[in-house]
This record gives structure tokens, C-alpha cells and sequence, in this order.
């Protein structure tokens, strides 16, 4: 079984429980192939946690639930040494970051002394603990999320932070089929209840080192720099795309092509996903605010107006 059958099977027991939504699927294994994470952001009910939920049963992942709150301690997510009287040794005694997926709940409710917990483990994929440096068990996939419409007592994800998520993307809405599906299908039991894994995380490993193999041309690398710049020149923003947002996106673009089946990346895979790569790392001035313009909107304009690679014929 190759690489684009294994990665449609967890797409498909996905899809048994969240309904219509194959696109926000993909873009999340996408992340988790590029060794990244993803901010999630969309309003209460739609099925976030539910999907992080989903997409670890279908890898037969640890499975990490943090609900962020204001009064929650970084000692809550990463742990925290203990002393034990008995042979007056520190023992570490681990947080819930120790998994293989974790879902950060509400991240934005929490301090920002405890949002900066995580930077460490997105990173680097280790805490520090009293001075010792501890690996988390791979695979590691960190899926925050975040209501767009409550304001009141959040603390807002600074530029650092947002800039260490791979991928922002939205749920949103069903459509009325979809939404009659998803009564249908809850009527009896909950169908995240009967989801089994269908690859191991061994298998996933390896797919995750199947994805530096991607070629990506030096006319694709770069038609993303040339992407990334223009972020950094347009009137409307303030700070654009850094190298860091650079490098996202040529990873996740070979991601993607390893999920479609390809062992190449092509102008179509940076377009996708530019976008989802770009938005959160776009800080607009408070001019755009005035005039209705969104990150999203610069990003298309750009693609827009940028020319695009084509295919170089052999002997050329």
C-alpha cells in the first residue's frame, strides 16, 4: 500500500465522524506530515475537538486533552518535579504535553506566561524541566483552538506564537445535507465511539520521512520567496511572512503532495495552500481594519499578481 492509500484511509475514518469537512482533514494531516501544528479557529459546536479526537484514534495515537483557563499553570501542561521523602529524591511527574496528539483547548483564554509553556514542545518537540531537557514521544501534533467571537477574558496569541502554528484554518458550518447527516448518524450512539486505527505510528513515522523526499524544483522554492517578500512590501501590512513562514510553506506543500500522490511539488500545491500558511502570519495595519481588508484577501491578491513557475522542458 503506497503512501496516498494509507493517508486516504485515515481521511475516510475521519469522515465517518466529522461530515463534509474532507478538506480540513487533509490540511490537518498535512501539518502532522510536515511536523507541524495547526490553529484551529471557528465558533463553538462545529466539531473541533471531535476531529483531533478522530484523527487520533485513526492512528492509534496518545491522545492529550488540555482545556486552557485562566488560572491554568505551565506546570499544568508540562509537569513538575515532586520530592519524594521516602528516598529525598525530585521525581518528574509528567503534564498532559507528554502525548502524541494534544488538543489545546480555548488557548486563548490563558496567560501568556502559560501559553509560552508550549513554544518549547512545538518547537523543539522537548520540555525543560528544572534544568533537564525531556523528548516527547513522537509522533508530536499540537491542534489549538480558539473562539473567534468571544473576546472577553481572552489573552490574544502573540506574533511568536502564531507564528510557530504550521497551518490556521476554520471549520466551518455544514450544509443542510451535511447537518441532517450528522443528526442521522448521532442518533443511536456517538461514531467516535467505533473508530479503530487503520495505520500505526510507526507507519506514520514513516510517512513523515517519506515527505523530505519530495522533490521541490528551485523555480518552486523560489515562486515562494518571491510570495513571502511581497507580504513584507504591501501598504496594508506592517509585518508580512518571515523566512520561518517561508520554510512552512514549502513543507506543507510537499506534504500535500505526498497525500495527492505525487513525488513532486507543483505551482498548484503552494497556491492551495498559501493561504492557510500565510493568513495568521500576516499582521495588518490599522488601515486595513478601516478599509475591510483581510489577510486572506492580500494573500489571493498576491498570488494574484506574482507570475508562476512553468514547467522547464527538458534540454532547455
Amino acid at each position: 500500500m503506497n503512501a496516498k492509500e494509507r493517508l486516504e484511509k485515515v481521511i475516510d475514518n475521519i469522515e465517518k465522524v466529522i461530515i463534509g469537512k474532507r478538506n480540513i482533514a487533509e490540511l490537518s494531516i498535512v501539518a502532522m506530515l510536515s511536523h507541524g501544528h495547526v490553529l484551529l479557529e471557528d465558533v463553538p459546536g462545529v466539531g473541533k475537538t471531535m476531529l483531533v479526537r478522530a484523527l487520533a484514534k485513526s492512528i492509534g495515537a496518545d491522545f492529550k486533552r488540555i482545556q486552557f483557563t485562566p488560572d491554568l499553570l505551565p506546570s499544568d501542561v508540562v509537569g513538575v518535579s515532586i520530592y519524594n521523602p521516602k528516598d529525598m529524591e525530585f521525581h518528574f511527574r509528567p503534564g498532559p504535553i507528554m502525548g502524541n496528539i494534544i488538543l489545546a483547548d480555548e488557548i486563548n483564554r490563558t496567560s501568556p506566561k502559560t501559553q509560552s509553556s508550549l513554544l518549547e514542545a512545538m518547537e523543539e518537540a522537548s520540555v525543560t524541566i528544572d534544568g533537564v531537557t525531556m523528548q516527547i514521544p513522537k509522533p508530536f501534533f499540537v491542534m489549538a483552538t480558539q473562539n473567534p467571537i468571544e473576546y472577553e477574558g481572552t489573552y490574544p496569541l502573540p506574533e511568536a506564537q502564531l507564528d510557530r502554528f504550521l497551518l490556521k484554518i476554520k471549520m466551518g458550518y455544514p450544509t443542510l445535507k451535511e447537518e441532517m447527516e450528522v443528526l442521522n448518524r448521532a442518533r443511536s450512539a456517538a461514531p467516535i465511539e467505533e473508530l479503530t486505527s487503520v495505520i500505526s505510528l510507526n507507519e506514520l513515522l514513516e510517512l513523515q520521512e517519506q515527505v523530505k523526499t519530495i522533490k521541490v524544483d528551485e523555480t518552486i522554492r523560489s515562486y515562494i520567496v518571491d510570495l513571502s517578500r511581497q507580504t513584507r512590501q504591501d501598504s496594508y501590512v506592517y509585518l508580512g511572512v518571515s523566512p520561518r513562514g517561508s520554510i512552512a510553506l514549502m513543507k506543507a506543500s510537499q506534504a500535500y503532495a505526498l497525500l495527492k500522490g505525487r513525488d513532486y511539488v507543483t505551482p498548484d500545491d503552494v497556491q492551495y495552500l498559501a493561504k492557510f500558511v500565510f493568513g495568521h502570519r500576516i499582521m495588518l495595519r490599522s488601515e486595513a481594519r478601516y478599509d475591510g481588508i483581510t489577510a486572506e484577501e492580500i494573500t489571493e491578491r498576491i498570488l494574484a499578481k506574482t507570475r508562476v513557475p512553468v514547467q522547464r522542458l527538458v534540454g532547455q
